[in-house]
């Protein structure tokens, strides 16, 4: 059973872009001192409340200071890059951190249509922009130069829905099912990502994750904010989108995710609005590993 990390470095209310990066850089750290498998960051445009915009700058960035955890893109948005040069950047990676980089991929906006129009997005049809990837990744024939000599970066297609998952499987590449967009979804999976907020108990767990659950409903009704403190808002409904709770009820809650999915890997994202409580849930998280069994 393996358990993971998804961060895509928020920016919460008074705090900073640099900030949220310090702080990934320092749970990075602390995902490979715990035993994570591995660390993937995502690719977002113009949204304040995320400092994740350049996955293949981050985890570069993420591999020199670890080790021998995996560090990837949570995923790479495909048609917004042409995969040379995705093949390059992640070449490059693979090439300075052997066996250790990941490439996921997936084909959100990633961003508002305003952000996007920016980006020059393809209209190119995903599959084919998928199929020209996998041949530049292919270290015996390809123009991508960092490639040549083996230097290939995992390979992984990030979905939400069953479609997703049914390309990756006529691709052969492992599937990333995003459990924490799609909760009320169930794909089988190599990999399953959740949002879980763990505390000392149920209690504490539950006033953690009032921030994430009013910022929710604050979009739900068309106003975007940052992560509040705790400290600001009321107590809020739990909406099923987070897993909450201390060590036992996570147990619970993360088992029966694994039975339902069949994956053997989940890997985990936090939001919650002190750093310190973000720490401390991994390392509860990390200690009930034993605890919890794959299909």
């Amino acid at each position: 059973m393996r358990l993971s990390v998804l961060d895509a470095s928020p920016i919460v209310q008074g705090s900073t872009p640099r900030q949220a990066l310090i702080d990934t850089t320092d749970l990075a750290e602390l995902a490979e001192e715990l035993g994570f498998h591995r660390y993937w960051v995502p690719e977002h445009h113009g949204m304040r409340g995320v400092a994740s915009s350049s996955p293949a700058v981050l985890a570069g960035h993420l591999a020199s200071v670890t080790e021998r955890l995996r560090v990837g893109s949570g995923g790479v948005l495909l048609p917004n890059h042409p995969p040379l040069v995705v093949a390059e950047q992640f070449g490059t990676l693979a090439a300075l951190h052997p066996g250790r980089i990941d490439l996921g991929v997936g084909r959100a906006p990633g961003g508002a249509p305003h952000v996007v129009s920016a980006l020059r997005r393809t209209d190119r049809p995903y599959r084919e922009q998928l199929e020209e990837l996998q041949a530049l990744l292919d270290p015996a024939d390809t123009t991508a130069v960092p490639v040549r000599g083996g230097n290939v970066p995992e390979l992984w297609l990030l979905g939400s829905s069953p479609g997703t998952a049914g390309l990756a499987a006529e691709l052969g590449v492992p599937f990333a099912f995003a459990r924490h967009l799609s909760p009320d979804q169930n794909c089988r999976a190599e990999l399953v990502s959740v949002a879980a907020i763990c505390a000392e108990d149920d209690d504490r767990a539950e006033w953690l994750a009032g921030p994430i659950r009013a910022k929710v409903r604050s979009r739900h009704e068309g106003n975007r904010i940052l992560l509040p403190s705790p400290h600001d808002v009321t107590a809020q409904p739990d909406d099923g989108r987070v897993l909450v709770g201390g060590p036992e009820t996570i147990t619970r809650k993360l088992q029966a995710v694994l039975d339902e999915s069949g994956t053997g890997e989940l890997m985990i994202t936090t939001p919650v609005f002190h750093h310190a409580d973000r720490r401390r849930s991994y390392e509860l998280i990390a200690s009930i590993r034993s605890a919890l069994a794959a299909p």
